[in-house]
């Protein structure tokens, strides 16, 4: 397999994190780890990395041990020609928790990362305790639901040809910055360093990034119109939680029957597409509450089982 360099831009310092190195698959992966107790791995979405949780990770560190991993290409985990499409990043993600030897985790995951991991908690169910899905529709999303909300994802339109999309994010930093500013319900939740970082960590994975949108056209939307992933059952107990006012995954496409043993759907008053950022508190309770198998608290009061 072809690979690329590894990112050597400098490392966003947070308190009590330790970063190592694994490689598995053919390449080489980062992951940021904090704290002790029982696992929870969090997988981060586009356009971020590892320290889209760094808000979330002080809250866990106390009572888990919170492993961050970087997806194929992302962050500080080496780029490879190819390897960017869901079943081969749930591959990855498997390939480092038995690396890590770990057996069984509580999976908490946003945006893109947590596509994966509904594929995850699809076709590996042993070995999750339980699921976090946060900003991201679930398989059953009914089709009468997509239509109308398809004008939301315009922007994937400038990402996922191989040509255009590379040249966008490689060249086009300021792009990176709106798709950020755009994701939360109101303005100034973002600092300027955060917005550099991240529009920096873009440029270098722009084959990644690419690469996971185009992956994404031709083999998950066929899928989903064959049903490939609705008739798959989820057994994994897992809270989908979303932003009342996410301006790319709104509540209407958190609707539908889900072919799940025990899901539930939860709108965060107030917030839009970026939780861990906008809501660490509620992120982090929530992912406390799945661990010992509490009730999941409505954010909007009451709870639900």
């Amino acid at each position: 397999m072809n690979t690329t360099l590894l990112s050597d831009r400098a490392m966003p310092h947070l308190d009590g994190v330790e970063h190592r190195y694994l490689t598995v698959r053919g390449a080489r992966f980062h992951i940021a780890e904090a704290g002790r107790g029982e696992p929870v791995v969090l997988l981060h979405g586009f356009p971020q990395h590892w320290y889209a949780w760094h808000k979330v990770i002080p809250l866990l560190a106390g009572s888990y041990r919170v492993i961050c991993l970087d997806l194929r290409g992302f962050g500080w985990s080496q780029q490879t020609r190819r390897g960017y499409d869901t079943d081969a990043l749930g591959a990855d993600v498997l390939a480092v928790l038995d690396a890590l030897g770990v057996d069984r985790v509580t999976l908490a995951a946003h945006n893109w990362g947590a596509g994966v991991g509904f594929r995850l908690c699809q076709q590996a169910p042993e070995r999750f305790r339980a699921f976090l899905a946060l900003n991201m529709a679930h398989p059953w999303t009914p089709h009468r639901a997509v239509l109308p909300n398809l004008w939301r994802m315009w922007f994937t339109a400038l990402i996922e040809y191989p040509v255009l999309g590379r040249l966008v994010l490689r060249h086009w930093p300021a792009f990176t910055r709106y798709l950020l500013r755009r994701g939360p319900a109101g303005p100034g939740l973002w600092t300027q360093a955060e917005l550099t970082e991240y529009a920096e960590a873009t440029r270098a994975s722009a084959h990644a990034g690419q690469s996971l949108f185009w992956q994404y056209v031709v083999r998950d939307i066929p899928a989903g119109l064959r049903g490939t992933h609705r008739r798959r059952r989820l057994t994994v107990p897992t809270l989908v939680l979303g932003g009342e006012l996410d301006p790319v995954i709104p509540p209407a496409l958190l609707a539908g029957d889900p072919y799940a043993d025990n899901l539930t759907v939860r709108i965060a008053p107030g917030a839009g597409h970026q939780l861990p950022q906008e809501r660490p508190e509620l992120v982090a309770r929530s992912i406390r509450d799945l661990c010992q198998g509490a009730p999941v608290e409505d954010p909007a009061g009451g709870s639900a089982y």
